[in-house]
């Protein structure tokens, strides 16, 4: 079986992205910046091979993949299954009103307790270890069912968390030392069931265009 090779795309930026308020399953739209993001993303990718375009089913993942399937004419599909983790309660807030409202909570998120509860909200919350299954399952299976083929999947900053670890082994416990950058290109590939990285946090794109002096 040949691999799978996956650009992984966070999507652009966010209002609340840009003052810490944390997400998770609400349905945020991106900002002026994030469009501009997406749009830049898109055209960093006009010239590469692409198969398949999937996302997110949230807006702001959405949004970013339809303009990159946009510049192709293609049409991007939606999987729920590339959602953001669930944080139940958390969601909604500034990290630092988080840490006042649930200090306990707050502490062992911060901790990186892979099995601590959050509260609940409108939604039930995962474990990060719930969510690191749920969401590396999701990119192998997109991975092996088109083998030698090239997909765009557009999800979320946890879910290019949880490849990264899992393409380099990482233990869930350690802190996350890596950047998760909106609106990056990441490259990986998918092979009998495996993920491999072969690039991370490619941002040059989202520079804006410098002009000549003299135009």
């Amino acid at each position: 079986m040949l691999p799978t090779n996956i650009i992984l795309i966070r999507h652009g930026e966010t209002a609340w992205n840009a003052e810490r308020r944390l997400q998770g399953h609400i349905d945020i739209a991106l900002n002026d910046e994030g469009l501009r993001q997406a749009a830049a993303t898109a055209e960093a990718l006009a010239s590469e091979r692409i198969d398949l375009i999937v996302s997110s089913d949230l807006q702001r993942a959405a949004a970013t993949a339809d303009a990159v399937a946009r510049t192709r004419g293609m049409l991007a599909q939606r999987d729920p299954l590339l959602r953001e983790r669930c944080f139940g309660g958390f969601e909604g807030l500034l990290y630092s009103e988080i840490e006042q409202r649930f200090p306990v909570e707050f502490a062992a998120w911060q901790a990186r307790e892979i099995d601590a509860p959050m509260p609940s909200g409108a939604r039930v919350a995962e474990t990060f270890r719930q969510f690191y299954q749920r969401a590396v399952a999701a990119i192998v299976h997109w991975g092996d069912r088109h083998p030698g083929r090239t997909l765009a999947l557009v999800a979320h900053g946890g879910v290019l968390e949880c490849a990264y670890r899992a393409a380099l082994g990482l233990s869930l416990e350690t802190p996350r030392d890596f950047p998760v950058l909106n609106a990056s290109i990441n490259r990986f590939t998918v092979h009998a069931g495996k993920l491999s990285l072969v690039s991370w946090g490619e941002v040059g794109h989202l520079q804006p265009k410098v002009l000549d002096e003299l135009s």
